[in-house]
């Protein structure tokens, strides 16, 4: 799916409202001033309130897939607004979708 390519500066949450922050693996190629995002960069989750049951279980980390299919930065495909983040927590368990709130609108990529 095209889209607007993500960024570091791309705000991105988990579905319970925790916040995720990286550090991208790629610094060489930006978009709006900001590094451009790949399928393998892992967003480390900070402040998810979510629990089972009275038992705190967050989201830890974010997984992505479905990047662009044309376009790749070092041999991994970017991601694009429409990108599938899987938050995970502690144990690997996938507890929902990421949330990208907002992100660059000057480069898109298919």
């Amino acid at each position: 799916m095209p889209g607007f390519v993500l960024t570091a500066a791309s705000t991105i949450q988990c579905m319970h409202g925790g916040s995720a922050s990286v550090v991208p693996s790629n610094t060489k190629v930006l978009a709006d001033s900001s590094p451009i995002l790949v399928e393998s960069d892992i967003h480390m989750v900070a402040g998810c309130p979510f629990n089972v049951s009275g038992a705190p279980v967050p989201c830890v980390t974010i997984a992505w897939s479905a990047g662009a299919t044309k376009v790749k930065v070092n041999g991994t495909a970017v991601l694009v607004r429409s990108s599938i983040g899987q938050c995970k927590n502690a144990a690997g368990a996938v507890q929902g979708m990421a949330i990208i709130a907002n992100t660059q609108t000057k480069v898109s990529a298919t």
